[in-house]
């Protein structure tokens, strides 16, 4: 197994998280914060709007399996990134549209996807971030693996039910 990293933000990290744990390939999903500047943030902090910090996901995947170009893909159609600092009903810079890269390589596999594929895919202009690592702060525990474990919660039945549904009818053969 190769394990690769992959740090995607698309709003609520519980909506990215519940698609990208139904990919094959991916090992591990986790739930975080990065691109703020504040240390060891905390919901409560994130929340105001006022760290910087984005909620996004850090995503463990085997690329032998996997490409990091097909993540992106998924990523790009599972959220909307033409919007600034918002996905339907959660607004603020900690909902912004982001991707962050370890590697000038993702750098520029990242800048060709949303150049050649993504802008493609949308009527609006793309305005995902794309900004280096410098640290990536894993969520609270009750954070982790969220829509798995309150799947009658009402967000997860309004908003992220209907991103798993269409994840699964468009991508089933990257299903686990």
């Amino acid at each position: 197994m190769s394990d690769k990293q992959a740090y995607f933000g698309g709003g609520c990290f519980w909506c990215t998280e519940s698609v990208f744990q139904l990919v094959k390939g991916v090992t591990k999903v986790t739930s975080g914060y990065s691109g703020g500047n504040i240390k060891n943030p905390t919901y409560k902090e994130i929340c105001t709007g006022l760290t910087g910090h984005a909620e996004l996901v850090r995503i463990d995947y085997d690329e032998t399996v996997i490409s990091y170009e097909e993540l992106l893909g998924i990523f790009f159609t599972t959220h909307d990134p033409t919007t600034l600092n918002r996905q339907g009903g959660d607004a603020g810079t900690q909902y912004r549209s982001v991707v962050f890269y370890e590697s000038d390589e993702q750098k520029a596999l990242v800048e060709a996807f949303i150049k050649d594929t993504a802008s493609e895919l949308w009527d609006n202009p793309i305005v995902t971030q794309v900004a280096p690592l410098e640290i990536f702060y894993e969520a609270e525990a009750y954070h982790q693996d969220y829509y798995k474990l309150n799947p009658n919660q009402g967000y997860c039945r309004i908003v992220i039910d209907p991103k798993v549904n269409k994840f699964k009818s468009s991508y089933k053969h990257l299903l686990k």
